[in-house]
């Protein structure tokens, strides 16, 4: 099987047992993000924990790089340089926690009452691993194409500021912003 990309969710009718699969999942091979949303009886969702490989890389690899090209201006140059790319690459990495809390929107009402849900972003090139999570933790499985649902969460995100956008046009009131 060629290695695919997928958005990965485990269901548990039981809001306890998700911990151990969390700590679990976190070794995956090819496992990119992973995040844990838990149900309460009465309804209210939470995000109980979220866990990405490689955070703070691209922060600090070009936080490095701009520090690198700041030499050529000196020590404040580099300082400066370091600054700017820590900047840049913080911002990207903002980027990709802000599209993750989207999807993560989309998939809420998936969650069972009273139950729990792993969602895992992974590059697998077999089912076997996570699907023994599954198995050992008493979850259901359910696959998604990433780039499937990348595509699904922008159209949401386009739905709701076209939404958004046309709430405004109806508004009768005049703040003082609008002038």
């Amino acid at each position: 099987m060629s290695e695919q990309h997928n958005v990965v969710l485990l269901t548990f009718p039981d809001a306890t047992a998700w911990r151990p699969a969390f700590d679990e999942a976190q070794h995956l091979p090819g496992l990119r993000q992973l995040a844990a949303l838990e149900r309460s009886a009465d309804g209210l969702l939470e995000v109980q924990d979220t866990f990405t490989r490689g955070a703070g890389v691209a922060t600090v690899s070009s936080g490095v790089l701009g520090g690198l090209v700041g030499l050529v201006g000196g020590p404040i140059g580099v300082l400066l340089g370091f600054a700017a790319g820590a900047a840049l690459g913080s911002a990207a990495e903002e980027g990709r926690a802000t599209e993750g809390g989207a999807g993560l929107i989309m998939l809420s009402p998936r969650v069972p009452d009273g139950g729990a849900m792993l969602v895992l972003e992974l590059r697998e090139s077999s089912p076997d691993r996570a699907d023994g999570l599954a198995l050992r933790h008493g979850a259901t499985v359910e696959r998604i194409d990433a780039h499937t649902f990348t595509e699904q969460v922008r159209a949401a995100e386009h739905k709701a500021d076209e939404d958004k956008g046309d709430g405004r046009k109806g508004d009768k009131h005049k703040t003082d912003e609008d002038g």
